[in-house]
């Protein structure tokens, strides 16, 4: 029987990881879309061990209770997430390491050593099951069509109850963006300590968190998902211009 828990699937893809096809900017991988927190706190994690416009990187998102964000990555700004989100804050992209470790089949763990120590459950719901089966079978021309992209997001949006869901759009610094969800899960527990604090209960924001177009989920989300960002041009966007180093 084929292993189709969290661990395995993100094991197999980053065994043999399989980029679209397209000449834009393409990436697939494993994160967590995003997890609030009732006191203001946002988490995401990235794990692309495939990319076309930086190595397998990792990254973690944090947004502060006044809105802040700042970009983890194990590669500089412009080989990670920042690339396309560096304008949504005044922040400089932080390099440093990031230790991504599967604890159980269902349950990870996400380290920075001295800064964020982040443990994460998943789990199915009816929800994720129906959007991973949805996910699997639309043929591949549904993912690079905006107008399906559309209608999936509104769809998905509901069904997992996250709020606003844009699977298409235009990120911080400009660049356009499709973004394909193959498989679905639910964050069903997490615990997390930042700089040895910890950021309590997880719940909701009061507004939803955007980044340009791209709308951060109000509940737990994993997903693995491959997409594309438009090719850079300096004319048109935003780059990222300095990354310090965690210390």
């Amino acid at each position: 029987m084929t292993n189709t828990t969290p661990a395995a699937i993100v094991a197999a893809l980053n065994e043999q990881p399989e980029l679209p096809a397209g000449a834009d900017e393409r990436f697939a991988g494993f994160g967590i879309m995003g997890l609030p927190f009732a006191n203001g706190h946002y988490l995401g994690l990235r794990q692309f061990p495939t990319a076309t416009f930086a190595p397998a990187y990792a990254s973690v998102w944090h947004r502060d209770p006044a809105g802040t964000w700042t970009f983890y990555a194990t590669t500089p700004g412009q080989q990670s997430c920042a690339r396309y989100f560096s304008s949504s804050t005044s922040t400089d992209a932080v390099q440093c390491d990031i230790d991504v470790t599967w604890v159980t089949a269902w349950d990870l763990r996400i380290r920075i050593d001295g800064l964020l120590d982040w443990t994460v459950q998943l789990g199915e719901t009816p929800a994720t099951r129906l959007i991973s089966r949805v996910g699997r079978r639309l043929p591949e021309r549904a993912w690079t069509n905006r107008t399906a992209l559309g209608v999936i997001s509104r769809v998905a949006g509901r069904a997992l109850g996250v709020g606003e869901m844009r699977l298409a759009g235009a990120a911080s610094n400009g660049q356009s963006f499709m973004v394909a969800p193959r498989t679905v899960w639910a964050v069903t527990a997490s615990h997390a300590t930042l700089r040895g604090e910890p950021l309590g209960p997880t719940g909701p924001l009061q507004t939803q968190a955007r980044l340009g177009d791209f709308r951060l989920p109000q509940r737990g989300i994993a997903v693995v998902a491959n997409g594309h960002f438009e090719n850079f041009d300096p004319d048109r966007h935003r780059s990222s211009e300095r990354t310090v180093e965690l210390g």
